[in-house]
């Protein structure tokens, strides 16, 4: 290796990019090893173990080009008696295929403005109504879009800015090879002699509109066509250049040449696989650990770990449907065969969309407002696709794949864990510090790492907590659902701000209140939890007379009510601090408060949440004022909407801290977001809540992240469902929660779990995977023995009154925040 080369590298893997000099003096690098040693762990370090693709259609709208590539046998002139174009009835057809095989992105390929070659093609498009080929893509792209739901991606070629600014409109995405940057293809004898659009100068300025324009695109080279490995490096640093001003290059194809019968190049040398890897690795090191370097799986000899080890992060477009009409001599790789070979290299396949994640998070720049929603719906937490059908709250079944957290088994030999994973989770196993990105990192786990995480929280919940599974005999009691506040997420709420979603608004007297306390205290119950909406004629003596009233008739219930937002608008409408009102909520006989209400604790998220209520300082300011006047309380996040892994780690260790200062959180319970009902979700805001990858990991991070200081994680079985809810007690959770009796604020966002988990049932399940069950007080303590006794032989529940709400007009304070909300 030259000394030259070797400084590059060793400054490349520090963390500096290689300079234009630097990356052209790769080109005299002939030793493959140390180029592809860099290559891979620069990969690792921006993409860990996932390797991505995209389940596509492919959708040749025509096929007639201008050009006349020396290589290209999807190009064919026009046949007599055949169409020049794709009818909109043949495009249907292929994208309903796509559909039903669960692609999620159609593949726009046609030649370039084959109209101003064949007087065919400009006939045909007058026919349709339409004056170009691109304003007939830009139809189809938008009738695919709304038929099937499935999301274009568009390579026209040389495109006017109007023209990418059309497509934009109705796809997500959009591409063009750059295939190389040098003239010298287009003098005659070479290969894009006589191929107007293949002029570079063209490309890059079809590049240049596109940044202008904010679209997602994708470039690349082509290899093996007469070029230098000189001029690739300048192919990259061209496209390098207007990724650096523009931002919109979400991946870069090394594509190579293979010779096809009945073109010009039918005899032409193919580069072979050190060529390949050698411009793979190249790409990686010129743009460095976050661009999407892809190699299509077709074209590349099958031999998947050589391609790995070269840098790559993405296999390409894959369609289970439509052949590969620009290589119909390399059929695609089954996608059951491309994951398992992708695992024999130590990484996770991972389907993503035709927009790559970053891109995809980030629609109010990247795309059409049209498209943001299709989008938003079909991504996970990172951008990802959601390849998985499940969603909180739903009755669905658990996605395949994850039967390693859906059976009791000892923890297995893992040969493909990372090993900053590994090394994260061994601190934290430890109790000691980990860092906001470290916890960032368990989060986007895939593959063999997930596993790794939920087997180490499974064994660190062993012996923090035995095989015992609690769960508490409660009874929820929401006493009004009239609501000031404009929470995005809330179906429950009621009131002159919400009037659309389901159920009535009312407001439980005093007597309903008690009556339903004391029926749960004759079926077993030891609890009731107790909140509702912010009705805006509430006061803190509202919240006292509550309390008050449920003690006088009950004195041994306890009594778990009043979130930090009650509490908070508790103390202001009564003119005391926070402490004060908590010595009187205390003094009324309140016994422990819910730390609902914190969402995700970060006001980036809350702003466009809930961007009235209390800030994530002030939940963190009542929470701690509780526990400084004796409460002990729990600590809740609602994840899975417009958050991510960033603010879950942040929430996570705002409670870590917390409780280190204070030891008062009894136990933290993750509550994914319910959808179906979601006004965020209904606007089309929001993600359909985590995947089941996602919960399950939020359960099993917690209880390592937490560690030492929360021991006690629970699982919400009206969330999950009973699967659901198998999965994460074998992933660190050990408490099941409160059989409920009445659930209301689920039930309204949709959830099709029920609404009550009796104390039989709750055993038969925690049994079912051979842990021990055992009914617990609020507090972790042990139970009233007939209480317990009481609670298997629970009558049936009367039926609910739901006190009619009375007309009230709009406070001022009620009237101020709808007119800002206005404006």
């Amino acid at each position: 290796m030259d000394i030259t080369t070797r400084d590059t590298l060793a400054a490349v893997l520090s963390g500096r990019r290689p300079t234009a000099a630097e990356s052209l003096a790769l080109a005299g690098e002939g030793d493959l090893a140390p180029l592809l040693d860099a290559a891979s762990q620069l990969r690792d370090a921006g993409h860990g173990n996932v390797i991505s693709y995209s389940r596509k259609v492919f959708i040749p709208l025509t096929q007639l080009c201008r050009d006349v590539c020396h290589y290209c046998t999807f190009a064919k002139p026009p046949v007599p008696g055949q169409r020049a174009y794709m009818t909109p009835d043949q495009v249907l057809e292929i994208a309903r295929a796509g559909a039903a095989a669960g692609c999620n992105e159609a593949l726009f390929t046609l030649g370039d403005k084959p109209e101003l070659r064949y007087k065919v093609a400009k006939q045909e498009l007058a026919e349709m109504g339409y004056a170009t080929t691109i304003e007939y893509l830009t139809a189809m792209s938008a009738l695919v879009l709304k038929e099937t739901g499935l999301l274009p991606h568009a390579n026209p070629g040389v495109m006017t800015r109007d023209e990418i600014a059309a497509l934009r409109r109705v796809s997500v995405s959009q591409g063009i090879m750059l295939e190389s940057v040098t003239d010298r293809l287009h003098e005659k004898g070479q290969v894009h002699y006589g191929s107007p659009d293949k002029r570079p100068r063209a490309r890059l300025q079809t590049m240049r509109w596109a940044g202008e324009l904010q679209v997602p695109f994708t470039s690349g080279i082509l290899i093996g066509i007469g070029e230098t490995r000189r001029e690739r490096i300048e192919s990259f640093l061209a496209l390098r250049d207007l990724h650096d001003e523009f931002g919109h290059i979400q991946e870069i194809i090394v594509q190579n040449f293979r010779a096809k019968a009945d073109t010009k190049m039918h005899d032409a040398p193919e580069p072979d696989l050190d060529d390949l890897l050698w411009s793979i690795a190249v790409a990686r090191i010129v743009f460095g650990p976050e661009m999407n370097i892809q190699a299509p799986p077709n074209l590349s000899y099958d031999l998947y770990p050589q391609l790995v080890a070269a840098g790559l992060n993405d296999w390409g477009g894959v369609s289970p449907v439509t052949p590969d009409h620009v290589n119909p001599e390399a059929p695609w790789p089954h996608l059951a065969e491309l994951r398992r070979n992708t695992a024999g290299c130590g990484k996770f396949l991972q389907e993503r969309l035709a927009i790559y994640p970053a891109y995809a998070l980030d629609g109010d720049r990247w795309l059409d407002d049209a498209l943001r929603t299709p989008v938003v719906r079909e991504i996970d937490g990172e951008g990802f696709a959601r390849a998985e059908h499940w969603s909180p709250g739903e009755l669905t079944a658990i996605p395949a794949g994850y039967e390693d957290v859906l059976t009791p088994h000892e923890p297995r030999a893992r040969h493909h864990v990372s090993p900053d994973v590994a090394a994260i989770v061994a601190r934290a196993r430890a109790g000691e510090d980990v860092t906001e990105p470290e916890v960032a990192r368990l989060f986007r786990a895939r593959g063999e790492d997930f596993f790794a995480i939920c087997e180490a929280a499974d064994q660190l919940r062993r012996e923090t907590n035995g095989d015992t599974v609690t769960y508490v005999v409660n009874r929820n009691i929401n006493y009004t659902n009239i609501c000031y506040f404009r929470c995005q997420f809330c179906a429950f709420s009621k009131g002159k701000m919400s009037e659309n979603l389901r159920g009535q608004p009312y407001d439980l007297g005093a007597d309903e209140i008690v009556r339903r306390a004391r029926e749960a205290w004759e079926r077993g119950g030891t609890e009731v939890c107790m909140q509702g909406g912010i009705h805006p004629e509430y006061t803190g003596e509202t919240y006292l007379a509550i309390t008050r009233a449920v003690k006088d008739a009950l004195p041994q219930m306890h009594v778990h009510a009043f979130s930090p937002l009650e509490v908070w608008q508790g103390a202001e409408t009564l003119g005391v601090t926070l402490p004060e009102f908590l010595s009187r909520l205390k003094d009324a006989g309140l016994g422990t408060l819910p730390g609902t209400a914190a969402e995700v604790l970060d006001d980036g998220v809350r702003a466009i949440l809930c961007p009235d209520k209390i800030n994530t300082a002030q939940w963190l300011q009542v929470i701690e004022e509780a526990h400084n006047a004796g409460f002990k309380t729990t600590s809740t996040i609602m994840y899975g909407h417009i958050d991510g892994p960033d603010s879950w780690a942040r929430h996570l260790l705002h409670l870590r801290h917390l409780q280190r200062r204070t030891g008062g959180i009894t136990e933290f319970v993750p509550l994914p977001f319910v959808h179906m009902e979601a006004p965020i979700y209904l606007k089309g805001n929001s993600r359909k809540g985590p995947t089941f990858r996602e919960a399950v990991l939020m359960h099993a991070v917690a209880r390592l992240v937490l560690n030492p200081h929360i021991t006690n994680i629970q699982v919400s079985w009206v969330k999950m469902g009973v699967e659901g809810v198998k999965a994460c007690l074998q992933a660190g959770c050990n408490d099941l929660g409160g059989t409920l009796m009445n659930e209301s604020i689920t039930r309204a966002a949709g959830t099709q779990h029920g609404q009550e988990l009796p104390p039989a049932t709750m055993d038969e399940i925690i049994r079912s995977i051979g842990r021990v069950p055992r009914q617990r007080s609020t507090a972790y303590g042990i139970p009233d023995s007939g209480q317990v006794q009481r609670s298997y032989h629970a009558p049936e529940m009367e039926p609910i009154v739901l006190t009619p709400v009375k007309k009230y007009a709009r406070t001022a304070r009620e009237q101020a925040k709808a007119e800002a909300a206005a404006r």
